[in-house]
């Protein structure tokens, strides 16, 4: 039997192991559900607000969602399982409530019945320890499960029940099921050995992993493309860090970006250090061009430097889509809600420390020695010695070995349920009045 046809029976193997346990568990769902319930209704009330403040609390928000287990791994595909047996059980119970604040904003320190329904919701996914009881308190134990389900969401955890944070609550149970069921087909078809060391990039998450010896050594913030240019799904092999890269402008902006902008203002390729280089790798003055015509048959190159449109580093892989991953001068992105704005290719926050970790056996570069070749504005392509795997994936949902189940924005629509597109690519979550 081959290793990939092992892999694969075993994984059937696990998978119908957990089927069984679910079959008796469903049965038994209702009531399990109904009992967490019953504890957290029958646990001590706490009728005024000075009782209702644990310090403790916050230990149930964002920080203990966070993991050095990465999304792709040995542990994957039975970590799913093990999150679909326990939304199977959700949904066979009748799910959850739907939260319904009205015109009210519900946030730390408010009184209101809707609390109520939060504290079921929150309770039943695990984010509200049982001990916590019901009342119409929005207490510092709400105060952490909401934090806990925002970062779960991959939603800013400020414990404010925002537009999106609603809206990722309200999606059904049997919905939230679907889509763990659709991503465990997804995690079935990488193998469990994906090198010591490789990248992953997370397009629904967002976020790059870089993985050493089965642990998240670093993970970083990430821009990647927007719905009408996505960032295509592959696997390849990193192969070069360009510090002080040039940036060629691609023709489609040179047609509607540069065009107009040199209509308006003659100086801005010399305001932005692009240069004009013909096909013998002249440079071409931009007097010469006629800028109400066509666009010219010319390359459109950026100098290194601070305004460069990838700033500081390039990191090159195979692929036929001319995509590759980069620094940006536009810091700010990363602190966007969403952030699905690129034409393709991938932003990354913090560059340098997954440089350095790239480059890391690549003799002769450390972090002092690409800091100093950074200041100087020299371009400088680094060939790695050894090339780093990099897989650009599509999960939307997945499991934990520690329980933990994360959900995120179906942003390319690709999961099969219109509610899982949330359209939080919109901007920045606004709380709801």
């Amino acid at each position: 039997m081959s290793k990939k046809n092992g892999n694969e029976a075993l994984s059937r193997r696990a998978f119908l192991a957990s089927a069984a346990t679910v079959g008796a568990s469903a049965m038994a769902a209702p009531a399990f559900a109904q009992s967490a319930l019953d504890t957290l209704i029958n646990a001590p009330r706490r009728g005024n607000w000075d009782d209702q403040f644990d310090a403790k609390a916050a230990s149930r928000t964002a920080t203990a969602v966070v993991s050095n287990t990465p999304i792709l791994g040995p542990q994957s595909v039975a970590s799913a399982q093990q999150a679909i047996m326990q939304y199977q059980q959700i949904a066979a119970a009748g799910g959850w409530p739907e939260v319904n604040p009205g015109d009210q904003r519900l946030q730390l320190g408010v009184s209101s019945p809707a609390v109520q329904a939060l504290r079921q919701r929150l309770a039943i996914t695990g984010d509200l320890p049982r001990e916590a009881g019901m009342s119409n308190a929005f207490d510092s134990y709400v105060d952490g499960a909401v934090k806990r389900f925002q970062a779960r969401h991959g939603l800013p955890s400020d414990g404010v029940l925002g537009e999106f944070t609603l809206k990722a609550m309200n999606i059904p149970a049997d919905v939230r099921l679907q889509q763990l069921n659709t991503n465990l087909v997804r995690l079935q078809t990488f193998p469990e050995d994906l090198g010591r060391r490789h990248l992953m990039v997370n397009i629904p998450a967002a976020y790059v992993e870089a993985v050493e010896d089965g642990s998240v050594a670093t993970r970083h913030t990430a821009v990647v493309g927007r719905l009408s240019r996505p960032t295509h799904l592959v696997n390849s092999k990193i192969y070069e860090v360009i510090l002080n890269p040039y940036w060629t402008a691609p023709r489609s902006i040179v047609e509607k970006d540069i065009m107009p902008l040199m209509r308006k203002d003659p100086t801005y390729l010399e305001k932005n250090a692009i240069r004009l280089i013909d096909g013998k790798g002249n440079e071409v003055s931009p007097e010469t061009v006629d800028w109400n015509g066509e666009a010219p048959n010319l390359m459109f190159r950026q100098d290194p430097g601070k305004i460069n449109a990838m700033a500081s580093t390039k990191i090159n892989f195979y692929n036929k889509n001319g995509e590759y991953m980069h620094d940006t001068p536009q810091q700010g992105l990363f602190n966007k809600l969403m952030r699905f704005e690129s034409s393709g290719c991938v932003r990354v926050q913090n560059v340098r420390d997954l440089s350095t970790w790239l480059l890391r056996e690549t003799p002769g570069w450390n972090r002092q020695q690409m800091e100093q070749v950074i200041a100087s504005g020299v371009n400088t392509p680094i060939k790695l010695a050894t090339e780093v795997p990099v897989y650009f994936v599509y999960i939307s949902a997945w499991g934990m070995p520690d329980g933990i189940v994360q959900f995120r924005d179906d942003i390319y629509q690709m999961d099969g349920n219109a509610e899982l597109a949330l359209d939080t690519t919109a901007g920045m979550e606004q709380p709801v009045q």
